[in-house]
């Protein structure tokens, strides 16, 4: 017998409207759409709250905080994962790509051991039904690391691979290209005045060397593969049009109003990060999200480093920057999941897999109540 889920007096957050209905929930999909109230007597009532599709989240850092908790205490990784799991459908996250760093600059060695775990542990625990969301990976290459490639190679056909990122963070270019800010940031990791200056002459070294090589070695690797490909941390028209010519065509945390805009002109769609909407702009002195929003200069919102940041962002969205709220709600739900060739999930629609979330706006602030990954209450 199919399992029905029935939930009625719900403002559902359509693709173009939002309307006071019900829905049912039929076999893991979307069965039926109505705008009026159901009389099933086991409908469960969602007291006017609002129903937007399950969150789908191309980039969060989150398992690897899950990991390192604090600089100098590694928790286990496979209990780390079911943490960092369990946080993103109580955020209303049904859909996860987990953003994994390989190569290492020299700074971050227990990273490259987190991406070889998470790997494992998704492996393992993936296809087990014991999570809440749906986790994929998302591969953040480090173009001027010396390991990036050998670390890639194994994993680039992985079937759970929806995005590969080409990353540079060297200093003085990217989010780091204001050497005071690098400089200070290493300071306050406790580095001396010596040890900073010898990093940064050794990293801008390393980049000359190895990001061109290694891009293109990594474009060939992944040459036809099924996977999206994005830029990162984009400040110039210089580095848009390098990366539109290779082929990529997400460019995902633009630093610059400039390079979002070139990206956009090209026919690249632009990933900016939810945090930034709710903190009210950038942690870093980069271009505010909201900004972005209201020049048409994004197309999604990824959580970066907190999963809670994206439901909060879209509301945040439509009551401040001049969207609706299925066009903000989008940019969390539809939007992303396209991106990352996921085309049945992130809309409600008949047909559709029954990823929901129940939220209450409450003073301002919306509130995840309940979450369903097809069709099943995950949180």
């Amino acid at each position: 017998m199919i399992q029905e889920v029935v939930l009625t007096n719900a403002r559902m957050v359509l693709p173009n409207a939002v309307i006071t209905g019900a829905v049912v929930l039929r076999g893991g999909v979307i069965g039926a759409i109505g705008a009026c109230r159901s009389s099933d007597a086991s409908a469960l009532d969602m007291e006017g709250d609002y129903l937007i599709p399950g969150v789908v989240d191309v980039h969060t850092d989150n398992l690897e905080r899950q990991v390192q908790p604090r600089s100098n205490a590694r928790w286990p990784s496979r209990s780390a994962l079911v943490s960092h799991d369990a946080q993103c459908a109580a955020a209303g996250v049904t859909t996860v790509l987990d953003a994994l760093c390989l190569g290492d600059l020299g700074l971050e060695k227990d990273r490259m051991r987190t991406f070889r775990e998470g790997v494992a542990d998704l492996d393992a625990l993936g296809d087990t039904g014991l999570l809440k969301a749906e986790h994929f990976l998302h591969l953040r290459c480090e173009l001027p690391a010396s390991d990036m490639l050998d670390l890639l190679d194994p994993v680039a056909d992985h079937p759970r691979v929806r995005m590969i990122s080409l990353m540079d963070h060297s200093p003085g270019v990217g989010q780091y290209a204001n050497l005071d800010f690098w400089r200070a940031l290493k300071l306050k990791d406790g580095a001396s005045p010596e040890v900073v200056e010898r990093l940064l002459v050794d990293m801008q070294e390393q980049r000359e060397r190895l990001r061109g090589p290694n891009r293109r070695a990594l474009l060939a690797r992944v040459a036809g593969l099924d996977v999206a490909l994005a830029s990162h941390d984009d400040r110039t028209e210089e580095e848009i049009t390098e990366n539109h010519a290779d082929g990529i065509r997400l460019s995902e945390f633009p630093v610059t109003m400039l390079a979002a805009r070139t990206a956009k002109a090209v026919g690249m769609e632009v990933i900016a990060g939810a945090p930034n909407i709710v903190r009210g702009g950038s942690h870093s002195g980069n271009v505010s999200a909201a900004e972005l929003v209201r020049a048409e200069a994004v197309d999604a919102f990824a959580s970066d480093y907190v999963p809670a940041s994206l439901v909060e962002a879209a509301f945040q969205c439509a009551s401040e920057t001049g969207i609706t709220l299925p066009q903000a709600v989008a940019l969390v739900t539809d939007r992303p999941a396209r991106m990352a060739r996921l085309g049945d999930r992130g809309r409600i629609e008949e047909g559709m897999r029954a990823d929901l979330v129940r939220v209450r706006v409450h003073e301002g602030l919306p509130i995840v109540r309940q979450v369903w990954r097809a069709g099943e209450r995950v949180a």
